[in-house]
């Protein structure tokens, strides 16, 4: 058996309100991992063996661009996995490339596929380069240099949207697009370019992730419930919320991962 560490990295100051951390995974073993949505996109270089993805059916590519997702997923390697991962904030990965976040929901692309050509520099670049820590530190000096494109406005309004939901996942619609200073299906159209999924579903994944924080950190049921604001669930509260995202229910997902 071999040995498998994973390294994470935190963001510049600068780049902290769109990027929530950096994470480096290097194993010579096989494995197969069940993951659950966590909510956030993330750009993956993979410089060696990339990780197959059962539930699509395909091969991530040695560079992949992972969208927003509202299903479980198995990760499997063949051994001998090397990847660098850039996981952002939910809003932030469309400031800094041209395709909205919306055109991968639900699945993973190559991210040679968008035509970016400064990104396949990148790409290119990590990919040659020897030593993770200088391959985070390549992703870091991309994302500065993308930094003067983004167009602030629009960013910090759903900067702000997302902190609510993060906080209390059963805000109103209504609400929220009062706080961008959105009419409602502007708001739901603006929201889904800059997150990658519709508001309901992305607070379906907030409260699932709170979920398994809470039962993880020894809240029982009914606190879990009472905390969400799922009062009408308690009595299905064993399946939910996580009943909208997979089939394993609040007592079984204590034995699986939350998220990669």
């Amino acid at each position: 058996m071999g040995e498998t560490d994973i390294v994470f990295f935190r963001p510049c100051e600068l780049l902290q309100p769109y990027v929530r951390y950096y994470w480096v995974l290097k194993s010579h073993d096989r494995f197969s991992t069940l993951t659950f949505p966590i909510g956030c996109p993330q750009i993956i270089f993979h410089r060696q063996s990339p990780l197959f993805i059962p539930e699509l059916d395909t091969r991530q590519d040695v560079f992949t661009i992972s969208g927003q997702v509202n299903f479980p997923a198995h990760i499997r390697s063949d051994g001998d996995t090397e990847m660098i991962v850039t996981v952002f904030h939910p809003h932030a990965v469309g400031a800094f490339i041209s395709t909205p976040p919306i055109s991968f929901y639900n699945c993973e692309i190559s991210g040679y596929d968008i035509n970016d050509r400064s990104l396949n520099e990148l790409a290119s670049r990590v990919l040659d380069c020897g030593d993770s820590g200088r391959c985070v530190r390549l992703i870091e000096r991309w994302l500065l240099m993308r930094l003067r494109d983004i167009h602030s406005t629009k960013f910090s309004r759903i900067g702000s949207v997302v902190k609510r939901m993060i906080a209390f996942p059963s805000t109103p619609i209504t609400e929220l697009a009062g706080i961008s200073c959105l009419g409602k299906k502007q708001f739901e159209r603006v929201f889904s370019n800059c997150v990658g999924m519709m508001p309901k579903e992305y607070s379906r994944i907030v409260r699932f992730q709170k979920s398994l924080w809470l039962m993880q950190n020894g809240q029982d049921n009914t606190g879990i419930a009472y905390t969400l604001s799922l009062h009408d669930a308690l009595p299905i509260l064993p399946v939910m919320p996580i009943s909208h995202i997979s089939s394993v229910s609040l007592r079984c997902s204590q034995d699986v991962r939350p998220g990669d």
